[in-house]
């Protein structure tokens, strides 16, 4: 009856691990600790004493155990062929060593780094549609591995494999390995300013400060408030958006501090605010410009104290939230004319993150991040082995991308579903042809914008063009680009 109640353990523990493997593989965590995390709850399924994740990177072929670029002591890596993981990877066999010093093929290089002692190992190939992805090591279990281990880590390794698929760590279906286009997932870009913008993340993810977002509309502020809460401390409670466009102004204080019943007309009931909802967690303000002057005060009042009362309410309550806000306005600027007060300004931006626009990424990430919205676009469209053609590659890294990323992922979503093969060329990806130079539109396409525009004439002029071709249709257009109708107005003015 122990025995069997020892097994029904097991088995909820690696049933809790197949489970978990979806939750982990949604969340922008960094991609080394989204591998530690695999790594740890393998080895907590299995009752081992550790477990390792490699996997083969694409452009080097070597083995990694980690694979964030950075100059790391314990940046693990190993050729493909060196080594039981090696020896794995190479041959696609899975391997049980009671004792792996009695292994001609052991290699102790890593244990010699490391100072940790491997005794016994159970080692599998992680695979995938696209071919094999790297190997997966479970050390040191007390009593040894059984069959029954055996036959699940090599389901567990054939699982993960497919959860990669779903990470920014896709394979790549020509050839061994994953491609590492990020530092997290689902965050794509190797590029120097990205680079910058990751180191600053994390630092600021392993801390309580408020966080300011600065960047163009598109450039993925949502997505790095995401990476700021899930790699922080706060991970496990709530993580609360509140979108400061689409807030009636008369709706602002009851929809960040919640009201009492009674407090207005059509208060029925007390309602708690975004503040109390994201309680011991982290709470993102989008677009923090648009709250209006008068309710500026007391949103400076929560910042400060992190107090506040309901509305309608005389009692004072206290909250245990982390502060992330992002715009796309100067804030500076808005100071200046008297439309954003200087001490809430002053009080958001203890640490500021600049996000740099698509155009000055380079055609490193443009091409890293298309080829990313075909992988995500070609799976959910059921197109899984669509590819872009030379000229449609050359015309996204002439495009100046006035939308940034969010344009550049509704242009590749479009192509794809509008394809009538598997290839998409320029044609296909439906580019403003007022806005690509004739290299890449055809000699007479259109009209060539002046290289001299200010970005606010570029964007007021890419944006009138998005309304004439939904037929002067402005939430049409607004829709196409991926912004709200109040943006679309501001950048028709000449305002980003």
């Amino acid at each position: 009856m122990l025995t069997a109640h020892r097994l029904m353990s097991d088995d909820e523990r690696r049933f809790e691990l197949l489970a978990d493997l979806g939750a982990m593989i949604a969340r922008e965590v960094e991609l080394d600790e989204l591998l530690a995390s695999f790594a740890e709850r393998v080895a907590r399924a299995l009752g081992a004493d550790r477990a390792s994740l490699w996997l083969i990177d694409g452009d080097s072929g070597e083995l990694r155990a980690r694979v964030a670029d950075r100059v790391d002591p314990e940046d693990l890596r190993l050729p493909v062929g060196r080594g039981i993981a090696g020896h794995v990877a190479r041959t696609g066999e899975t391997l049980v060593l009671d004792d792996v010093t009695a292994d001609p093929r052991w290699s102790p290089e890593v244990d010699e780094r490391t100072g940790y002692r491997t005794r016994s190992m159970l080692s599998a190939p992680v695979v995938s549609a696209g071919g094999r992805r790297g190997v997966i090591q479970v050390l040191n279990k007390p009593g040894g591995f059984s069959a029954r281990d055996q036959v699940f880590v090599a389901a567990l390794a054939e699982q993960i494999g497919r959860a990669l698929e779903y990470t920014s760590l896709r394979g790549d279906r020509e050839r061994p390995g994953v491609a590492v286009r990020g530092r997290f997932n689902h965050v794509v870009g190797r590029s120097p300013a990205m680079q910058a913008v990751y180191d600053v993340i994390l630092s600021a993810a392993q801390t309580d400060a408020t966080v300011l977002l600065h960047g163009e509309t598109g450039t993925g502020k949502g997505l790095f408030a995401r990476a700021i809460h899930v790699n922080s401390d706060r991970r496990d409670a709530p993580l609360v958006h509140v979108d400061c466009t689409t807030l009636p102004a008369s709706l602002v204080e009851s929809e960040l501090f919640g009201h009492e019943r009674g407090a207005f007309t059509g208060a029925d009931a007390r309602v708690i605010g975004k503040v109390e909802a994201a309680a011991g967690g982290t709470l993102f303000l989008d677009e923090l410009g648009e709250i209006p002057l008068e309710l500026q005060g007391k949103l400076l009042r929560w910042v400060q104290e992190r107090r506040f009362e309901r509305v309608g309410g005389r009692e004072t309550l206290a909250s245990d939230v982390r502060l992330v806000a992002a715009t796309n306005r100067d804030l500076a600027a808005m100071v200046k004319q008297g439309t954003f007060r200087s001490d809430l300004y002053f009080r958001v931006r203890v640490v500021e993150i600049e996000l740099p626009p698509l155009r000055a990424r380079g055609d490193g990430d443009i091409l890293g991040l298309a080829e990313h919205f075909v992988a995500v676009y070609g799976r959910r469209h059921r197109k899984p082995a669509v590819t872009i053609a030379d000229d449609a590659r050359a015309a996204l890294c002439a495009h100046p991308w006035p939308g940034n990323v969010r344009e550049l992922e509704h242009a590749i979503e479009r192509a794809i579903v509008l394809a009538r093969g598997p290839v998409i060329d320029a044609r296909a990806l439906g580019l403003d042809r007022a806005l690509v130079p004739p290299a890449a539109a055809g000699a007479g396409d259109g009209v060539v914008l002046p290289g001299e525009l200010t970005l606010d004439e570029a964007s007021r002029r890419y944006a009138a063009a998005a309304v004439e071709r939904a037929g002067g249709n402005q939430s049409a257009a607004a829709r196409a680009l991926g912004i709200s109708r109040n943006k679309l107005a501001r950048l028709l003015r000449g305002s980003t």
